[in-house]
């Protein structure tokens, strides 16, 4: 199954982000419930790019490692950048006012995830979830 990757400026490139993803877990295998949740974990980080970055990409890949399929899903933007990860990966925290509760969230719907973020340059989400 070859990549896919998408651009995120508006909220119609959320939908189609999310679209993609839903699709490509399908084809994957996932049950209808995971393919649920990651399509649910691409639309908050979606969401993140376009309203604190204002434009980025998402690319999707699959995986596999000792016959285990999986999906991953990497987010990239040029935006402002999180000043403390460890502190916006907690429940109830929240630069924007909103319940905080996207990156915690993201984390526990898939089964893996890294950011890399450097004020002012930018950040990189990348998270995984296994076919079970």
């Amino acid at each position: 199954m070859p990549d896919d990757r998408t651009v995120l400026r508006t909220e119609a490139d959320i939908v189609v982000a999310r679209q993609i993803g839903r699709a490509m877990a399908v084809q994957l295998g996932f049950s209808p419930g995971d393919a649920t949740l990651i399509a649910t974990a691409i639309s908050e980080l979606a969401r993140n790019v376009v309203q604190y970055a204002r434009q980025g990409e998402v690319l999707f890949t699959t995986v596999s490692i000792g016959g285990q399929q999986g999906i991953s899903v990497t987010v990239t933007d040029e935006g402002p950048g999180i000043d403390d990860v460890a502190a916006a990966l907690q429940d109830g925290f929240s630069t924007s006012g909103r319940l905080g509760l996207g990156l915690p969230g993201v984390r526990r719907l898939m089964d893996e995830l890294a950011i890399d973020s450097k004020p002012g340059h930018g950040t990189t989400v990348k998270v995984k979830k296994w076919k079970r």
